[in-house]
């Protein structure tokens, strides 16, 4: 038996592997036809012609909309200002109560918060990592306006179940699709189940402009209210006749004509990158099936999945060796990514800590030193989410190793990594 490169011996692999490139020359002469036009952006914070935007947001906005099947997609210069807007446009008011995840990027939790309502975590399904249906039924008051749903690693919501127990409630439902373009349920696509869903364009994304941010819905009102918010709407109101003044204070969210030129041509590319990732999966998954102590990320019965990243749980009692010690023995045989060399191997524990152990839950503070606008009946401590806890601090690990661009040769060195590690588990115990 080889030994482990953790302990001195020959890595696996040495050599950088690919970086995940899918900006191209299409790309590079639609931003040239733009710097000729002389049109960087053209939007115009009062009620005029281009309050909507220059040539290129509005031609990508519609044919975003066609591509997924919805009436209306809003660009903006960021998911995460894709969920302030959202956040905005259903209502939510001071004291209101959105019930979110604890396990994704820390906007899809802290929009609430833009409007000074209250985020509730509920904890998540252990096959799934989505919200638990359940625990969100638990966590409804009478104080709960809106459901927060994250299709998480390219995995969606439970459909059904939670726009089911939403209609029963009365709520709306925002669905943070920022991981999972083209994942589906049932042949219709992750992002348009809810009133409300977001997709996002930035660097590590399926496709990417650089930063960006679509919202897309069949709502005309909410459309509206969310272009408003997008765009300086407390200027914009009174011109344009709008007297629900609820959350019309505006941003600047817009997007340039160079990023929706970029996505212009990124969105002809996606079904390709989704369709790569799948079978780059598929190949790892067939030749890891061997090692009983990891278990491969489930599918939700009737769902695809986009795979965002690879996620796979680790039996620790199985192997006698810890987790902590497993991934770093994998880290060793292996190398960096091009162009992302500073962040190490691309393998890693939990994917993300409770969002509620951060500071600004534990200690309530937001707004000024009074704790405001959180609620004291609204606990953020440690075992709330016991599902979320248990997958985080002591079974998932998870791999960006199966994007687009890796060979067949660099998924078997991903594979010999797995294959040599485990089969010196006896080396890591001693």
């Amino acid at each position: 038996m080889s030994v482990l490169a953790i302990n001195g011996g020959e890595k696996v692999r040495t050599k950088l592997f690919p970086a995940y490139r899918v900006i191209g020359q299409e790309e590079q002469q639609a931003v040239a036809r733009v710097l000729e036009s002389g049109i960087l952006s053209k939007y115009l914070g009062c009620w005029a012609d281009d309050f909507y935007g220059g040539p290129q947001v509005q031609a990508m906005e519609r044919e975003w909309a066609e591509y997924y099947g919805v009436k209306h997609a809003i660009s903006v210069n960021s998911a995460t200002s894709a969920l302030y807007c959202a956040a905005g446009a259903v209502g939510l008011a001071p004291g209101d109560e959105v019930i979110v995840s604890p396990y994704t990027m820390c906007a899809s939790a802290t929009a609430p918060l833009i409007y000074n309502a209250v985020p509730v975590f509920a904890d998540i399904e252990y096959d799934y990592y989505c919200l638990d249906a359940d625990d969100i039924e638990r966590k409804i008051t009478d104080k709960t306006k809106a459901v927060i749903v994250v299709d998480i690693l390219g995995q969606p919501y439970n459909v059904a179940r939670i726009n089911e127990i939403a209609k029963k409630h009365g709520l709306y439902i925002i669905e943070d699709n920022a991981q999972a373009p083209l994942a589906a349920f049932n042949g219709q696509y992750a992002g348009t189940f809810g009133d409300i869903g977001i997709f996002s364009l930035n660097y590590h994304k399926h496709i990417h402009c650089g930063e960006g941010g679509i919202l897309v819905t069949n709502d005309d009102g909410l459309a509206e209210r969310m272009r408003l918010i997008r765009n300086h709407a407390e200027a914009v109101v009174e011109n344009k006749g709008v007297t629900n003044l609820n959350n019309m204070i505006g941003f600047n969210f817009r997007m340039t004509e160079i990023e929706a030129a970029i996505t212009r041509e990124q969105l002809k590319k996606l079904r390709w990158l989704v369709e790569e990732r799948r079978r780059n999966v598929r190949y790892l998954e067939e030749n890891l099936a061997d090692i009983p102590f990891l278990t491969m990320p489930g599918i939700r019965e009737g769902c695809e999945h986009s795979y965002y990243i690879h996620a796979m749980k680790y039996d620790e009692y199985m192997t006698g060796v810890p987790r902590e010690k497993f991934v770093a023995a994998m880290q060793a045989e292996l190398a960096p990514i091009e162009l992302r060399e500073g962040e190490g191997v691309k393998i890693g524990l939990g994917y993300l800590k409770p969002l509620y152990a951060q500071p600004l839950f534990r200690q309530k503070t937001a707004y000024g030193n009074t704790g405001y606008p959180f609620s004291q009946s609204v606990s953020y401590d440690e075992g709330i989410c016991p599902v979320c806890e248990k997958i985080c601090n002591s079974e998932t690990i998870f791999h960006e190793l199966m994007r687009p661009f890796m060979s067949r040769e660099d998924l078997d060195d991903v594979l010999g990594a797995f294959h040599k590690v485990a089969d010196n588990l006896d080396e890591l115990r001693r």
